[in-house]
């Protein structure tokens, strides 16, 4: 029989709207997921939208980015809903089943060789967007590493968190990546809750929270951390920082299928195991869990190998108190929000500058 007092779901106008949308589970009763199928729209439909609004891009013409994969097919997707021409020049981590869904949504891609030197692969991205630039003028380049734009959707996002959890006090727990989901996430929660708290995710080899020294062969850091400088890392906003090698964030991915039937990636398996820990010392707070995205692209690497995963149960950081400590395999630190101002090469450094929209 049907109930025709219950509530409809919306009907969306393009699927941009439904994909952005995450699933909220509460997988305890002060940890809940905040699971998307790619966490990025928000970030692209946010930023493609106060570009034109703005008037700095027009319809039909051409935008131009970096990308080692979800944020590529969120520009994609925003550029189909808008009417804008993308250009993506794509990390060699980008799969065949990305590639071909760019494609066909009339992406040109240029993809990177194949690289197990990150830092390598990013500069090389730099360099060809540059040379891009100078051939055609008429692309706006997209900056989703520098430019604060890609902040400013994750305020739905916020509004979202805030109906469903009310009252609730928050703490953010994500991998840094970009800056963007995190920073921005909490910077408008923070609107209404200054004491919301932010834990940020990084793994050994990323410049942005200082583990440039370490390396960790088996790691896939794309979209987790960093070779280069990134602009839209506020370092100020973070309470907390963990470093996770990659046998660690395999093993939260894996136990995070195992124990919830959550199939997510790397990043949202790391995020989950260190929100585990900090809910241990502060079982007050709810641990809001960023899952950026499925497992999918991980299948071959992560969960086909799913028998040599260690336990998550008996895995735990080493606290530390200064960066001179870092190592791996697991380690935390109060971050405290201070800032942290890197020497940033040049030509690592963004072409142009404009005013900070972030608030």
């Amino acid at each position: 029989m049907l109930d025709h007092h219950a509530v409809a779901p919306p009907v969306h106008e393009h699927i941009t709207d439904a994909v952005k949308t995450p699933a909220l589970v509460r997988l305890t009763p002060n940890t809940v997921l905040v699971r998307f199928e790619t966490l990025k729209v928000y970030a692209a439909l946010g930023a493609v939208r106060h570009l034109l609004d703005t008037g700095v891009i027009r319809p039909g013409q051409t935008v131009v980015d970096s990308s080692s994969g979800i944020y590529a097919l969120a520009l994609a997707m925003a550029c189909h809903r808008y009417g804008l021409r993308c250009h993506i020049v794509a990390s060699t981590t980008v799969d065949d089943t990305l590639r071909a869904q760019l494609e066909i949504l009339g992406v040109s891609v240029d993809q990177m060789p194949p690289s197990d030197d990150l830092r390598l692969d990013q500069s090389r991205r730099v360099a060809r967007v540059r040379e891009l630039l100078a051939r055609r003028p008429d692309m706006h380049w997209m900056r989703q590493y520098h430019d604060p734009v890609h902040h400013l959707g994750y305020t739905e996002l916020a509004e979202l968190l805030l109906r469903a959890l009310p009252g609730e006090p928050l703490t953010v727990v994500g991998s840094v990546g970009t800056g963007a989901s995190t920073g921005g996430l909490t910077r408008a929660l923070r609107e209404h809750d200054p004491l919301t708290r932010l834990v940020g995710v990084q793994p050994f080899g990323s410049v942005t929270f200082g583990s440039e020294r370490f390396t960790d062969p088996d790691a896939i850091i794309a979209g987790i951390g960093s070779a280069i400088h990134f602009d839209n890392v506020h370092h100020e906003l973070y309470d907390r920082i963990h470093w996770l090698d990659f046998q660690h964030a395999m093993a939260a991915a894996v136990g995070l299928l195992r124990d919830h039937a959550v199939f997510a990636g790397l990043s949202t398996g790391a995020a989950h195991l260190v929100a585990t820990w900090e809910v241990a010392r502060d079982p007050l707070r709810t641990h809001v869990v960023i899952g950026a995205d499925t497992g999918h692209r991980y299948t071959a690497r992560v969960f086909t190998r799913h028998r040599e995963a260690l336990d998550p149960a008996l895995l735990a950081p080493v606290e530390i108190d200064s960066l001179d400590r870092l190592a791996p395999p697991w380690a935390a630190i109060d971050w405290a929000r201070r800032t942290r101002g890197p020497a940033v090469p040049a030509q690592e450094r963004p072409h142009e500058r404009r005013k900070d929209p972030v608030p």
